[in-house]
């Protein structure tokens, strides 16, 4: 036995062997997986899968001699996940604010988006610079725990109009830009790409979400989001458009817009919609649980006896989730049976856009309302993407491959030879039951244990 061996055959017997963020300098080899590779495939059992060096080496081929090997009986390899849309540095507690942009706050989000196993985090806008360009280079370089870091710097909204300034308290024009002209929708534009920004980011809706005598706001005209969206295409810069209706989503896609940055979820999609979005290519993101946290929380609070769910809670959300005045308020507003319906909505309409083949992402929103809660959100957008008629399979693989393919990010979300060792462990059988999924035994990021999950991190 060489000294080498002999040194890993003594750390796998300490629980120093899974000590987090210890990546040994040999081969890993994960042995008798259910593997699940994001491309959408058959789950494939008994499987083996090499990594080293941070990527990912074989797929079901034998390891190398001086592999370490984990034996993963009983447990499903999947990728890691990817939210597509998301938000990072708004909220703290029970409230949104400007003054929540700090680099800790968003920090301890982006470790509790890992501790889910959601490594990649995309943040569709309301950022600063110069601070989101720093963090982002930063999460990129693996300088720090967490979720990688990708997204749009300010975005694009009308003026007085959505996002709303009741939604972020304080929210400025650092964060959100607000042209009344082409030209000066163009400056800005200019701007986010000097930045670097990711991509470009519209709001387009009035908030009035189906609520009767509900508050609207001024929604941005066609002359300026047209000019946004040839501005940035000019830049070879695509845009993500937030959006809520059919009659928006069509003209968006008329538009030229690449992404749906919400699900339709006012009425079905119709035809129209469905051939402009094939013909052009455009993306989809469904955000299911950003209209059920709006109620899940009141009407489902044995979820707070959960430890998975819990993990992911401070305590003023936790005191106010738990208070009887503040479940039955929730209960009473308008906008929760508005949600419900949105919801249903919502589902049918990523059934039938998916199986007619529109190319669909993974997001919901978290992190943009105290209730949408950083990584266990990702896992509720699995739970009901299967409840609309999906299988676990496809699901997760809209949360892996489809969501690394919406970001051009070629060399994660699939467990593939030469992609990062971005990778996700859970107990059971993934693709029978999706709640397996929260079962997280580990989370690798770029070929190291990173974290046990949100439960054990805590502890």
């Amino acid at each position: 036995m060489t000294i080498r061996s002999t040194f890993t055959a003594l750390l796998l017997a300490t629980p120093a062997a899974f000590s987090i963020g210890n990546a040994l300098a040999e081969p890993v080899a994960f042995d008798h997986a259910r593997l699940i590779d994001g491309t959408g495939a058959s789950a494939q059992p008994d499987a083996t899968v090499v990594i080293d060096n941070g990527v990912i080496l074989s797929v079901g081929t034998p390891a190398p001699a001086d592999a370490r090997h984990v034996d993963l009986t009983g447990k499903t390899l999947m990728p890691a996940l990817i939210s597509d849309h998301s938000h990072v540095g708004l909220v703290k507690g029970t409230g949104a604010s400007r003054d929540n942009y700090t680099r800790a706050n968003i920090l301890a989000a982006m470790k509790q988006y890992a501790d889910y196993g959601v490594l990649t985090v995309t943040a569709l806008g309301l950022n600063r610079s110069p601070l989101f360009d720093t963090l982002r280079q930063e999460q990129h370089e693996g300088r720090n725990p967490g979720a990688d870091l990708y997204g749009v710097d300010q975005g694009i909204g009308a003026p007085d109009g959505v996002p709303p300034a009741a939604m972020v308290k304080g929210i400025g024009p650092d964060q959100v830009f607000r042209p009344t002209t082409p030209e000066e929708a163009r400056k800005d534009v200019d701007q986010m790409i000097a930045e670097h920004t990711d991509l470009v980011k519209l709001w387009v809706d009035d908030f009035r979400n189906d609520v009767p005598d509900g508050k609207t706001y001024p929604m941005l005209p066609p002359a300026i989001y047209q000019a946004v969206i040839d501005e940035a295409h000019q830049h070879d810069t695509r845009v993500a458009v937030h959006i809520h209706d059919l009659a928006v989503a069509k003209a968006i896609v008329a538009a030229k817009a690449d992404i749906l940055a919400h699900g339709v979820r006012d009425q079905p999609v119709d035809h129209d919609l469905i051939a402009a979005m094939l013909r052009q290519g455009t993306w989809y993101i469904a955000t299911l649980d950003l209209d059920e946290a709006n109620y899940l929380y009141a009407e489902q609070p044995e979820l707070l006896s959960n430890p998975f769910v819990l993990a992911g809670i401070d305590k003023p959300l936790r005191r106010q989730f738990t208070d009887p005045k503040w479940r039955a308020e929730t209960l009473a507003k308008p906008l929760t049976k508005a949600s419900h319906y949105a919801l249903s909505v919502n589902q049918k309409n990523l059934a039938v856009l998916y199986r007619a083949g529109v190319k669909v992402g993974f997001g919901t929103d978290s992190g943009a309302a105290p209730t949408r809660i950083p990584g266990f959100a990702e896992h509720r957008e699995l739970y009901l993407t299967v409840q609309a008629g999906l299988s676990p399979v496809q699901a997760i693989s809209l949360a892996t491959g489809n969501a690394a393919a919406l970001l051009h990010l070629s060399d994660r979300g699939v467990i593939a030879p030469g992609r990062r060792a971005d990778l996700l462990v859970v107990d059971g059988n993934a693709d029978e039951n999706i709640a397996a999924v929260d079962q997280i035994d580990q989370v690798w990021q770029r070929g190291a244990l990173v974290s046990h999950g949100p439960v054990r991190s805590k502890n």
